[in-house]
C-alpha cells in the first residue's frame, strides 16, 4: 500500500516561489503515476499536474501551466512541484497523489481515479 507525505507549504507572497514535495513509502512508487490536487475553501478538489511512471511525461491544468513543474525521481520515491509567480488564487491546500499504472506515458485527471492521497499541505498566496 502506498503511503504519501506533503511538505514545503507555507506562506509566500504574490509573484514568489515554493517548492512542494511529496514522499513516498510502502510500494514501488515507479508503479504508480502520481499528480498534484488542490482544494480551496467551498471549491472541489482540482487537478493541478501529473506525471507518468516514466517520469517524463507530465500535464498541467491550463491555470498553472508555465508557472509550475512537476517532476519525480524513482530512485529517491519523491515527487516535487515547483512553484512559481503565484497569485492568490493559488491559495489552496495541496495534495499528492498515486494510482497504480501499467502504462509508462499515462496520466490521470481525475481525482476519482486516484487510490491514495496524502494528508495535504497549505499554500497561501498573500497580495
Amino acid at each position: 500500500q502506498l503511503r504519501l507525505v506533503e511538505s514545503g507549504g507555507g506562506l509566500v507572497q504574490a509573484g514568489g516561489s515554493l517548492r512542494l514535495s511529496c514522499a513516498a513509502s510502502g510500494d514501488t512508487v515507479s508503479n504508480y503515476a502520481l499528480g498534484w490536487f488542490r482544494q480551496a475553501p467551498g471549491n472541489e478538489r482540482e487537478f493541478v499536474a501529473g506525471i507518468a511512471t516514466n517520469e517524463i511525461k507530465t500535464d498541467y491544468a491550463d491555470s498553472v501551466k508555465g508557472r509550475f513543474t512537476i517532476s519525480r525521481d524513482n530512485a529517491k520515491n519523491t515527487m516535487h512541484l515547483q512553484m512559481g509567480s503565484l497569485k492568490p488564487e493559488d491559495t489552496a491546500v495541496y495534495y499528492c497523489a498515486g494510482r497504480r499504472s501499467p502504462f509508462s506515458t499515462r496520466i490521470y485527471f481525475g481525482s476519482s481515479v486516484y487510490n491514495y492521497w496524502g494528508q495535504g499541505t497549505q499554500v497561501t498566496v498573500s497580495s
